[in-house]
């Protein structure tokens, strides 16, 4: 808790000096502000090394308006240091949240692509058994018809040689009975 106090602290102490940085550097953009509320005179004081100092005038209600404006804002709580200790852990926690949401939504589209990825090898895979098979039954009707063609031309050539057999023998029956 102390660690928290002191970079509180730290804090605040940048951010007056930042804003003294800003006021001397845009020292004209504060001048055009000055004066420009109805109800209200704000006069700027000599530079301090802190920041700027200024004095704000109210002005009297005017007869016109019937229900003056409330001056004043809603009372200051003092800040413990318990309460900054939550507000810090309360932070913290919801970077934890969202860091977790993070997370989830990454594995999320981790495993959406990996079953993407392990569609597309199924995919892939079925496409070259189809394929393989379909080769297969390609290759196979091609020998069949290949065998078939084969033992159609050996036919056509048994049948050949029984004609010219025929043939012959016809021959020499003609060269028997002429001789």
């Amino acid at each position: 808790m102390a660690k928290t106090a002191i970079a509180y602290k730290e804090k605040m102490k940048e951010i007056s000096v930042l804003s003294l940085i800003c006021s001397c550097l845009y020292p004209e953009s504060r001048k055009n502000i000055m004066g420009d509320f109805e109800d209200m005179d704000i006069k700027p004081i000599n530079k301090r090394a802190s920041g700027q100092a200024f004095e704000v005038i109210l002005k009297l209600p005017s007869p016109v308006t019937e229900v003056a404006p409330c001056v004043t804002g809603p009372p200051k709580r003092d800040i413990s240091l318990d309460d900054i200790q939550k507000k810090l852990e309360a932070a913290e926690d919801r970077r934890r949240s969202q860091e977790a949401e993070v997370l989830r939504i990454l594995a999320e589209k981790r495993e959406h692509e990996r079953d993407v990825l392990l569609k597309a090898m199924e995919e892939n895979s079925n496409f070259s058994r189809m394929a393989e098979e379909k080769l297969q039954l390609k290759m196979e009707q091609i020998e069949e018809n290949r065998q078939a063609y084969l033992a159609a031309m050996i036919e056509r050539l048994q049948e050949k040689e029984r004609h010219a057999q025929e043939v012959r023998r016809n021959k020499e029956l003609k060269e028997e009975v002429t001789a």
